[in-house]
């Protein structure tokens, strides 16, 4: 069985850090690329960033370029989201993602599209 399984958030003041780790199981994700996605209070989940399975390309949305790096260690099937100068409305629950296969198209991805496998979310809360 499949599991993506995040850990690393909590309450943070505006301008802090925090870094998100997305754990997988039950097969290897070394080859496919994988994603972070993030729903705010009340508002639908939206994508965050993705990177591919070698790590080499990532993407991300606008309003967290600069702040945000995603990267990943594939011997640990593992996944992170280093986020830096939290902002208040970066308050959200943050969800992992994966595609079901590795030929799954990256710039598809990136428009939200093409995600399968979802972990449970981690909470992040940015006080003002």
């Amino acid at each position: 069985q499949v599991r993506l399984v995040e850990s690393g958030g909590g309450l943070v003041q505006a301008g802090g850090s925090l870094t998100l780790s997305c754990a997988a199981s039950g097969r290897t994700f070394g080859d496919n690329a994988m994603g972070w996605f993030r729903s705010a209070p009340g508002r639908e989940r939206v994508f965050v960033a993705a990177i591919s399975g070698s790590g080499n390309t990532t993407f991300y949305t606008d309003s967290v370029k600069g702040r945000f790096t995603i990267f990943r260690d594939n011997a640990k099937n593992t996944m992170y989201l280093r986020m830096d100068n939290l902002k208040p409305e970066d308050t959200a629950a943050y969800y992992c993602s994966a595609p079901l296969t590795n030929r799954a198209n990256f710039r598809v991805l990136t428009s939200g599209r093409g995600w399968d496998y979802w972990g449970r979310g981690t909470q992040v809360t940015v006080s003002s």
